[in-house]
């Protein structure tokens, strides 16, 4: 008709609104009589939290996430089972694995022969925590470290663990904790995001890193991870091309600024107000990330407390160090990816490397934090997606040997952020297979983790598709005993 030919197909043109209005208040008066408390202020359904105000007083005010990708073996690591050097090789009694699932590359092995750990332990500190000689460096902060021996998950193989870790899913798709606690808590710093991403890589077999790690799924797309890179430009497309100066780069984003406020009228789409803090956020990250990144005025002291590696860019020293002074200016969730942990064969000389990569920048990471008068709200997290089973993986050969993925038992440490100091929390049977005390769950550690930050984790959620989301799923027990 004539009289509607100029309206915008994306309005709701007047006919429409007042044919559907009486639909919506008969509704409304419908689910008043269902629901009685619908439209009251208390209601718990639909009183959400307010985003930046935490639920209660919180112990931590960020994260740094130190994620070794691949799985190290916690029988190398921190738990320590004398008793696997006493029976090497024998056959793992059906009664300790009890037709657990395994992975295709053992599934068909006849024999699970027992193979005690390939290097010593001592036990360190006042606590006493047994850390193996791979760790000297960690070994000297036992009682600024809590050890988590009972960790488990469902997840057997690498993409549905990492995934299950970073997301609360083992399924692609839902946001990953460094986005819900940027949809929770937002940022402390509007010149920087506030989820970082760092990633690095050792010498040994490595795993696959993919974005949907770091991904805000169906929150805003404001709230993903940025990737720093290492080397001349840490965010690609970050910089003005040549030619353009910073007032042209301000003029241009107003006017791009205005013409997406006005799309944003005709459509109603959040998106575009979240492509706007974007850009706003690009333009500002132009002068506060080569800041950031730039340790040249870092002094000799730091330098040798984190290796020389961390000079070099890239490495897991550089990105401990980049994390610290991350954290410093108001990064909420800061994640470091080390990949390379997947040792099927060559345990001893590979995980060596590893440990090495990663031992001394760790330590000193939890240490500059503290003398910085800054650990006690930041809660430093290390540890892999699954443990590594206790037999050997193919031929028995004690001096070049691997370890099989192993969700039912595994070992992660935290520091600083309401933990407590120089606690070894949990405990598996003594061939180091099945938890026996103290079971951690992966919604159990997001529950923990989100309660240090002050978050409820059942009152963090997103309606997304008819259903309320949140990390923590249907599950997860806050484990109040590792709390300070």
């Amino acid at each position: 008709m004539e009289e509607h030919k100029n309206e915008n197909p994306l309005k709701v043109n007047r006919r429409h609104f007042f044919s559907q209005l009486s639909v919506g208040i008969g509704s409304l008066a419908l689910g008043s009589l269902l629901i009685p408390d619908l439209f009251k202020n208390g209601s718990k359904e639909l009183a959400q939290q307010p985003l930046g105000i935490p639920h209660f007083a919180p112990k931590a005010k960020r994260v740094i996430y130190l994620f070794q990708a691949g799985a190290p073996s916690q029988l190398e690591t921190f738990d320590y089972k004398p008793m696997l050097r006493k029976r090497m090789g024998e056959d793992l009694p059906e009664s300790i694995r009890n037709g657990q699932r395994l992975t295709g590359m053992t599934a068909n092995q006849e024999k699970f022969p027992l193979m005690p750990p390939a290097v010593n332990f001592r036990q360190h500190g006042q606590s006493g925590t047994w850390i193996s000689d791979f760790f000297p460096y960690t070994a000297k902060i036992a009682d600024e470290i809590t050890v988590i021996r009972s960790m488990h998950t469902e997840a057997i193989n690498h993409d549905p663990a990492i995934t299950f870790f970073q997301t609360g899913s083992q399924i692609s798709g839902r946001p990953s904790m460094g986005s819900w606690m940027s949809y929770g808590l937002g940022s402390e710093n509007k010149n920087l995001p506030s989820f970082v991403v760092l990633t690095s890589r050792g010498d040994g077999n490595s795993q696959g890193l993919y974005s949907k790690l770091w991904s805000s799924g169906f929150l805003d797309s404001k709230h993903q991870g940025v990737l720093l890179r290492s080397g001349k430009d840490p965010v690609l497309y970050l910089n003005d091309p040549e030619g353009i100066s910073r007032s042209e780069k301000r003029d241009l984003l107003n006017e791009v600024s205005i013409l997406n406020k006005l799309h944003h009228v005709e459509t109603g789409d959040d998106e575009i107000e979240s492509r706007i803090a974007q850009y706003e956020m690009a333009y500002r990250m132009q002068m506060s990330v080569p800041d950031v990144m730039d340790i040249s005025k870092e002094p000799k002291s730091i330098i040798d407390l984190y290796g020389e590696d961390c000079q070099v860019p890239g490495t897991y020293a550089a990105n401990a160090l980049q994390a610290r002074r991350l954290a410093e200016n108001g990064v909420r969730f800061i994640q470091l990816y080390h990949q390379g942990w997947d040792q099927h064969g060559n345990l001893p000389n590979e995980m060596a490397g590893q440990a090495k990569d990663v031992d001394q920048a760790s330590a000193a990471l939890v240490l500059d934090l503290k003398q910085r008068g800054m650990l006690e709200d930041t809660l430093v997290i290390w540890g892999g997606e699954f443990g590594r089973g206790n037999y050997c993986q193919g031929k028995f050969d004690p001096a070049n040997y691997g370890r099989d993925h192993h969700p039912r038992a595994f070992s992660i440490w935290m520091a600083g952020g309401g933990i407590k100091q120089g606690l070894n929390y949990g405990q598996t049977d003594e061939f180091g297979y099945n938890v026996i005390e103290n079971p951690v769950h992966i919604n159990d550690f997001h529950a923990t983790l989100m309660y240090a930050l002050g978050l409820d984790h059942e009152q963090l959620t997103y309606k997304y598709q008819g259903r309320r989301f949140r990390l923590t799923d249907v599950a997860g027990n806050v484990i109040k005993d590792l709390l300070a």
